[in-house]
Order: structure tokens, then C-alpha cells, then sequence
């Protein structure tokens, strides 16, 4: 057990730190593309407000064109002078230059914008070196060129400034979600890893009980399941009100615990109810042997009266047996079904028949309004069908009796089977299905039934996708239906 807690403390420790790099991962490229697009606009403002200044350098000379002018002058970082000579550095791509291009009437040449990057001496600071960037425009006045050099290191330096000041407020932020990340996704696993302990613990539970469960630890179990509920996780698990994904999950696994919860006391009770259907033939055949052995050696009428019971009490437990051997195949989806198209008229004709053959105190109807075909497992269905007229038998009177009708409506096939019994209480209608469910236990050994024959009919009508419907009331009858999806013949 240590050693699985330890197993997983470190795949919870993995995960937490690859959500956390994750998350850190996404932190960084969000900075990146924060940062890429202040740099952008750091320089598009730089070069705004260099633009703007040489705006008013160049009205300055176009109004004092006819005075004198000197090799070159400076005006507030600006140095201005006439050249003949191609602009120096890199140039702007031309769409650039059509952004900050000026309409006016010289067409002798265009302006031209380009950035110069002198090269120092090795021993120039990084700030320094700022100061050797230059920004020139080079445009024609009255037919000669004028060439405007603005330093951009000043600039340059207080946006770098800036930019030293961001980056070490966002590499503050990186570190602390480093540590604080890590929390954070840790509290929020801290559901999950709650949830799959107690699925471990239930689970171990359930393996230890084995066939020592009693009562208290079935409700242990129960009261284990039950304690994780989604509406009172303060109780179990504790979920935040923001995580509503978790919640989903923790009402997905309470739910599915809760089935497997109901599951399990299901297949408890239908152990016992199955030990308790075998014990009853068990105890009868001993009784009977225990009285051929003591007196009915030489008694010939308690002789074939032990023989008699002995071998009814055989056949039930044979029946028993078989049934659950079905309905266990079926539970482990291990029965096949094999799948044609019939006429199911014909097949209700066939077992009429037969059992006009094998029941000759009851009176047998038939309205068949055929063709009408369905597909399905030909023998299951005829099992299922057979389930429906012998419970008829057991519970309707002698000359009593027991309709059966095929019938279609609206795309669907309608196989009827009513009688004339004892009908059943509208409280008990909707347990006739389960497993060993009688409606009229004081007649259960008179008729012989083990309560299993409507679970396997049930089993078989929804595997095919059909359904039953039942209309019961006391000492009136009872008509069940099956309703199948009509086929084409």
C-alpha cells in the first residue's frame, strides 16, 4: 500500500509539473507577443515624433530658401544639410516610405528614408553605441538636396530603459507562478486524486468481502458510496464553484458508483435468492430420502411417493439451474444471437399448438393478422413468447381463457398474450421483471415458477430492441405486449 502511495504521489508530481511547464510555457509566449507588439509601437512612436520634428525643419527651410546657407546646422538634435550624395545605411522598404511621404510640388526627386549604423571602436559602452544610430531623410527643396540627421540614441536608450523595466517585471511574475502554479494545479487535482483513492478503496472493499458479506458491510459500502456526492462535496470531496469541470466528473463517477453500488446489492440479493430456490428441493429430497431410508424400504406407497417428489423436485431444480445459466450467459453478453427475418404469425400458430397439446384445461385463442414479419433469434423469441402463455396457465383458472393476438400498427408489430388470471396490483407491475419476483408469493410453490421466467424474457424482447407493455388488474387479467419493429418479408 506504501508503495502504490508512493507510485502515485510521483505521477501525481509528474503531472503536476507538465501542467505547470504548460501553463508557464503559455505565461512566456503570451509575454513574447506582448512584448513584440510594444516594441513595434516603441518604434513606430520613435519614428512618429522624428517625423514630426523634421516636418518643421523642412517648412523652416522652404521659408528661408533665398537667404545664405551654411554647410549644415543643427535645430533640436537635428542636423541639417545640402547633399547630392545617395541616402547612407539601409532604406525603408517602400511601403514605409509611402506612409510618411509628403505631397509636394518638387517632383525633382522623392524622399528618402534610411537608418544608419556607424561602427564604433571596441571599446564603446552598449548606451553608447545607441548614439551612433542614425535616422536620415533625404528630400529635394527647389531642386536641391537636403539631407536631415536625427540621432535616435536618446530614444533608443529610454525605450530600452523601459523595456529592462517590463522584462523584470514579468520575469518577477514567471517565477512566482512557478511556485504558485504548481499549488494551483495541485488544488485543482486534488479532486481527482481524492476521487480515484476512494474508487481504490471501494474497489479493494469489494475484493476483500468475497463471499464473507454481511449486512453491515454491505452497508458500509452503501454508506461509502453515498458520502461522495456532488451536492455535498464539503462532506468528500471538495470542489471549488469555478471548477465546474470537476464537478461534471465527480457527478459522472457518484453516478456510476451508485450504479455499481445498485449492481452489486442486486447480485448479492440474487445469490441469496438463488441459494434460498435451491435449498428449498434440497431440503425437500433430503426429507424424502431420509424417510425412504428409515420406513419406506418395504412401504411400496411411501416408496413411489418419495420417488414421485424426489423426481418433480429434480426437474424444478434442472429448470432453476437452466435459467440461471441463461441469465448468467447473458449478463457476460456471451449468448449470440442469431438474426432472420420470419413471420412471427407463424411461430405464434406452431406454440399454440403445442401447448393445446401439452394444456388441455385451458381454452387457447388465436387472432393472427399475418403476414408480419420482424427480425429476430427465431428459437429466443418462441422462448420468450413460450414465458408469456405458461405464466398464463399458472395464474388463470381452469377453463379460463388465454387470448394471443399478432397484430401491426404504424411500422411496428404488436404480439399480444392476455388471460383471464388473477391479474396483478398496480404496486407490483413495474417489479415483474426482476430476478426472482413474485407477485403472489403464497402461490409460488403451487405453481411451481422460480420467478426467473419474465427476467429472461425481458433479457431476450431488449436485446432485440424491442419492449414489453403490461396492462394488470387484480382478479381481471393481465395482457402483456411485445412490441417489435416490423421487417420486410
Amino acid at each position: 500500500m506504501v508503495q502504490g502511495n508512493k507510485l502515485n504521489n510521483k505521477k501525481s508530481s509528474s503531472l503536476v509539473i507538465k501542467l505547470n511547464l504548460k501553463m508557464l510555457g503559455r505565461l512566456v509566449a503570451g509575454f513574447m507577443a506582448l512584448n513584440s507588439l510594444i516594441i513595434i509601437m516603441g518604434f513606430s512612436v520613435i519614428l512618429w515624433k522624428v517625423e514630426d520634428g523634421n516636418q518643421g525643419i523642412i517648412k523652416t527651410i522652404e521659408l528661408h530658401s533665398d537667404k545664405p546657407y551654411r554647410e549644415y546646422y543643427s535645430i533640436k538634435g537635428y542636423k541639417i544639410m545640402k547633399t547630392e550624395e545617395q541616402p547612407r545605411g539601409y532604406k525603408f522598404p517602400q511601403f514605409i516610405q509611402k506612409i510618411f511621404q509628403r505631397n509636394i510640388s518638387d517632383k525633382s526627386f522623392n524622399e528618402i528614408r534610411s537608418i544608419e549604423l556607424i561602427r564604433g571602436g571596441p571599446g564603446l559602452s552598449f548606451p553608447d553605441k545607441l548614439d551612433l544610430i542614425k535616422y536620415h531623410i533625404l528630400f529635394p527643396i527647389n531642386g536641391e538636396g537636403y539631407n536631415v540627421e536625427y540621432t535616435l540614441g536618446p530614444d533608443l536608450r529610454l525605450f530600452l530603459y523601459l523595456m529592462i523595466i517590463i522584462f523584470t517585471f514579468e520575469l518577477l511574475i514567471i517565477v512566482g507562478n512557478i511556485g504558485k502554479g504548481a499549488r494551483i494545479i495541485r488544488n485543482t487535482l486534488k479532486p481527482l486524486t481524492e476521487l480515484s483513492e476512494t474508487a481504490k478503496t471501494l474497489n479493494a472493499k469489494v475484493h476483500s468481502m468475497g463471499s464473507e458479506i454481511n449486512d453491515k458491510e454491505l452497508k458500509d459500502l452503501t454508506g461509502a458510496i453515498s458520502s461522495i456526492d456532488a451536492n455535498k462535496l464539503d462532506k468528500g470531496i471538495t470542489i471549488d464553484s469555478s471548477q465546474d469541470e470537476l464537478k461534471d466528473l465527480a457527478y459522472a463517477i457518484n453516478n456510476m458508483l451508485n450504479r455499481i453500488n445498485a449492481s452489486y446489492r442486486s447480485q448479492v440479493q440474487f445469490v441469496s435468492d438463488a441459494s434460498h430456490e435451491l435449498r428449498t428441493p434440497i431440503s425437500v429430497i433430503q426429507g424424502y430420502v431420509n424417510l425412504l431410508d428409515r420406513w419406506g424400504k418395504n412401504d411400496e406407497k411411501t416408496m413411489q411417493e418419495s420417488i414421485d417428489a424426489i423426481k418433480g423436485e429434480t426437474h424444478n431444480m434442472k429448470d432453476l439451474v437452466e435459467q440461471l445459466l441463461f441469465l448468467a450467459r447473458g449478463d457476460n453478453e456471451t449468448i449470440q444471437l442469431h438474426q432472420e427475418n420470419f413471420d412471427v404469425c407463424e411461430v405464434v400458430d406452431v406454440i399454440v399448438r403445442e401447448m393445446q397439446m401439452i394444456d388441455s384445461d385451458h381454452v387457447f385463442e388465436t387472432v393472427l393478422q399475418g403476414p408480419i414479419c420482424i427480425d429476430a433469434d427465431k428459437q429466443l423469441i418462441k422462448q420468450a413468447i413460450r414465458i408469456l402463455i405458461d405464466n398464463s396457465i399458472k395464474y388463470t383458472p381452469v377453463n379460463e381463457k388465454i387470448s394471443l393476438k399478432v397484430t401491426e400498427e404504424d411500422g411496428f408489430a404488436y404480439i399480444i398474450v392476455q388471460d383471464n388470471g388473477i391479474g396483478i396490483a398496480p404496486e407490483d407491475i413495474s417489479r415483474i421483471f426482476n430476478r426472482f419476483y413474485r407477485s403472489d408469493k403464497s402461490r409460488a410453490r403451487d405453481t411451481g415458477g422460480s420467478g426467473l421466467g419474465l427476467s429472461i424474457a425481458r433479457w431476450i424482447i431488449e436485446r432485440h430492441g424491442a419492449h414489453f407493455e403490461v396492462l394488470s388488474r387484480v382478479d381481471i387479467g393481465t395482457r402483456i405486449t411485445i412490441v417489435f419493429l416490423i421487417s420486410t418479408c
